[in-house]
């Protein structure tokens, strides 16, 4: 049975998670507004609590884009002769 993690494991302070990311506070709320990454408002004061879970999937996101970004800067880099393997090679290695 997989192990649930305690609540100090699951969730972060909006602060901890802008110092995970390198961007400021309200940078986070505005994620949490978005609905980029999940947070809920706790206790008395309302306070916010952001879900660690949704932090990774959001940098898992992050970085398929970059990824899939890159791949297809690349293919419009190519030339059709590199791709095919005759005529004139546009960018030589």
């Amino acid at each position: 049975m997989p192990e649930v993690p305690s609540p100090p494991d699951r969730f972060a302070s909006p602060e901890s998670v802008a110092r995970m990311l390198g961007i400021e506070v309200p940078g986070v709320l505005s994620l949490v507004g978005e609905g980029r990454i999940r947070g809920v408002r706790v206790g008395p004061g309302q306070e916010w609590r952001i879900e660690l879970d949704s932090v990774e999937d959001y940098l898992d996101d992050q970085a398929e884009t970059v990824r899939r970004t890159a791949l297809w800067e690349q293919s419009q880099a190519a030339s059709f002769p590199e791709l095919w393997g005759h005529g004139d090679v546009r960018h030589p290695d």
